[in-house]
């Protein structure tokens, strides 16, 4: 049976409070009760949507996944790719998506996450891509690529407090933000070059 319109919009407001109360407190540490208190919605309604606070993380996580993918989608030519680091960084920069799966890494290890093949399928689709923008056969290859060009432009964001240690209170100004995306997207050119001078 569809959801009705209320019921969609219900939906988004726990979605989008559980993301806030997430993204501060880990899934170990979030509260029912806060996120109900933050939605505006009745606890028994997430019970009633998600079934539990595991599912409803997992239910963030694939929502904030989607944003991305629709905000930054992976590159298929080399000019796209160029611009991708910089792109992530930026959208890392307004997001709470790092800190999301900071907490979720923390929480599970190396144990499966509850949407463990829908998450490997999306990576599945983005080294696809990646590869055909670095012309690489190997997608084992070009997955060790993105996970290099995606730690580089979101390490700043998991860890502020090493960021704001090393940097200092002016790398929290625009004109410090502006020197540390260049930094990134150069290392980043970097990599990518390698990868299609066939050095790595």
């Amino acid at each position: 049976m569809a959801e009705t319109p209320k019921g969609q919009q219900t939906r988004a407001k726990l979605l989008e409070a559980a993301e806030a109360e997430f993204s501060e407190h880990g899934l170990a540490g979030a509260r029912v009760d806060r996120i109900a208190e933050r939605s505006g919605v009745n606890k028994q309604r997430i019970y009633a949507y998600f079934g539990n606070k595991e599912a409803l993380f997992a239910a963030v996580m694939a929502k904030v996944y989607a944003h991305m993918s629709e905000a930054v989608p992976i590159p298929t030519t080399e000019e796209g790719l160029r611009s991708y680091v910089g792109e992530v960084f930026d959208y890392h920069r307004r997001s709470d998506l790092v800190r999301l799966l900071a907490w979720e890494g923390l929480h599970y290890r190396d144990k499966a996450i509850p949407d463990e093949k829908e998450r490997e399928a999306y990576y599945v689709h983005k080294t696809a891509a990646l590869s055909l923008a670095l012309g690489v056969d190997d997608p084992t290859a070009a997955a060790r690529v993105l996970i290099a060009l995606i730690g580089i432009a979101s390490w700043p964001f998991i860890v502020p407090q090493q960021r704001r240690l090393m940097l200092g209170p002016d790398g929290d100004t625009e004109s410090g933000w502006a020197l540390l995306r260049a930094s990134v997207v150069a290392h980043g050119h970097s990599i990518i070059d390698n990868v299609l001078q066939g050095s790595v």
